[in-house]
Order: C-alpha cells, then structure tokens, then sequence
C-alpha cells in the first residue's frame, strides 16, 4: 500500500508564501510560541488600530503545516477582533479532533486532521498572535 506524501502541492505553495520580511514597524506587542510536539516555533508581531488587527507579521520556523497555518492566518487576521481570533483558533482546534467542520478558507489544510503531530505546529501561528495581542493589552 502506498502512503500518500506528507505535504499537497498546495500547502507547499502556501509554506513559500510567507513573506520573507519578519519585523513590523510600529508594532504593538510580540508574542512567541513552540509546540512541545513538534519543536515548531514563531515569533508574531502586531499592530492594531480601534481594537482590530491593522498588520501582523511572522518569523517562523516549521514544517510546512506550520508555514501553511501561518500563512493563511496572515491573510485572514487584518481587519479581526482578538474574539474572532480565539474563536477561529477554537474552529481550527475542534476540526483537528474530528469534533467540527474545517473553517472556511482553511481547506488546503484538510491533509494534516490524519497527522496528529503536526496539529501542535497548525495552531501554533493562532497561539503566537494571541500572546501578541495580549501583550499589547
């Protein structure tokens, strides 16, 4: 029997889309993560305007589960609440654990709900923004 690849094209395509500028200007608060199962780490820098996300950026170093997640929660996080980050990451978690539906937008990483390994580095980039928003609190 043969095992599908551990990665899709498409989550390698959304890994090298991070941008490779990792600092912000003007930023609020930093916030850092690493996930014990994995030894994934990032380092996520914010900047809000009226109490909503106007920028992050992300230093990040991970397997490609990890640079996917990351780089889809940079796309969708400008413009959102700390709320609706909590609830997305809470989406995201409960989806992993088979106990939810995939949020939308998030559909490239459906192959990594059968490798409970990487779940530690897909909710990494949520914990890191959320240890930034804090700090900015």
């Amino acid at each position: 029997m043969t095992r599908e690849p551990p990665y899709t094209l498409e989550i390698l395509r959304l890994a090298a889309s991070l941008p490779l500028e990792t600092g912000l200007e003007g930023a609020d608060g930093t916030g850092e993560a690493r996930s014990p199962t994995c030894g994934s780490r990032m380092t996520t820098m914010v900047r809000t305007e009226d109490g909503r996300i106007a920028a992050i950026a992300q230093s990040v170093t991970a397997c490609a589960y990890g640079q996917a997640s990351a780089a889809l929660l940079q796309r969708w996080a400008p413009g959102r609440l700390t709320a609706e980050v909590i609830v997305m990451r809470a989406a995201v978690k409960a989806w992993l654990e088979g106990r939810g539906e995939l949020p939308q937008g998030y559909e490239a990483l459906r192959p990594v709900q059968e490798r409970s390994g990487r779940h530690g580095a897909v909710l990494l980039p949520f914990d890191a923004l959320l240890a930034a928003l804090k700090e900015k609190a």
